[in-house]
């Protein structure tokens, strides 16, 4: 009796055709396997990395210092030294179960980039962020074990507040310079340039630390002596000097 179309016989035909294929192609197909693994170890390691958990600044990659990597936390306390936060990271299931075997304690001195706090702004701090708050702090630069951080807090449901920012529009610090970016940077330039606007709203309300400027001098007088303009001319001056290039 003849085989039907789609039997067993040609079942077979298909099988050794596949079979013939493979002895042809043998080495590529040790190179894939090869690659598929080499590319499933790279995965596991970018894993491990994003969801380990940093108990001191050291060891934070450069790579995410570079890059201005943005990382979650809570914060602990607040010291005259900075912000101590325990950072937490990304959890992936399995691999994320496996690292909180030998992962150690530590918290993350962070300080809040391009901010002289003074120490009114400490206490301001203290009083207005409560332990366990949740953040976020971007890396902008690593001095020692200290970290230079943008650092971001929720405030309502869908806003969140800079207090690098927030710290200079009260008048509770003065504006400085950003440590661990570079000077010629345009996030350098950016970024300092939010914080000498929150300075200036400070200065012209006569808050904080202003206050303790004497009455007799006039605002406009302050701000054509003071450092501010100085950074501004800076800032402007980079300005022309890159639409030229």
């Amino acid at each position: 009796m003849a085989e039907r179309p789609g039997g067993p016989g040609r079942l077979g035909q298909g099988l050794a055709r596949l079979s013939e294929w493979a002895d042809a192609h043998l080495g590529l197909l040790r190179g894939l396997s090869a690659g598929a693994a080499v590319a499933a170890v790279l995965l596991l390691a970018r894993s491990v990395r994003l969801t380990a958990k940093f108990t001191s600044a050291l060891d934070i990659p450069v790579e995410f210092v570079e890059k201005n990597v943005k990382l979650r936390g809570k914060l602990h306390r607040v010291t005259e030294q900075g912000l101590e936060v325990e950072h937490i990271p990304i959890s992936i299931p399995f691999i994320t179960a496996i690292q909180r075997k030998w992962q150690s304690e530590g918290l993350l001195l962070i300080r809040l980039a391009g901010v002289e706090v003074a120490p009114s702004g400490t206490a301001w701090l203290q009083r207005e962020l409560s332990p366990q708050q949740p953040m976020w702090f971007q890396l902008l630069g690593r001095e020692g074990s200290a970290l230079e951080c943008l650092v971001l807090v929720n405030k309502g449901r869908f806003l969140s507040m800079c207090l690098n920012e927030e710290l200079l529009s009260q008048g509770l610090g003065r504006a400085a310079r950003i440590e661990g970016l570079p000077h010629e940077s345009r996030l350098y330039w950016k970024l300092h340039k939010r914080l000498l606007r929150a300075e200036l709203k400070a200065l012209k309300k006569n808050k904080g630390i202003w206050k303790e400027e004497k009455k007799s001098e006039r605002i406009p007088d302050h701000i054509s002596s003071s450092k501010f303009v100085q950074r501004l001319k800076q800032l402007v001056s980079w300005f022309r000097g890159s639409t030229e290039r």
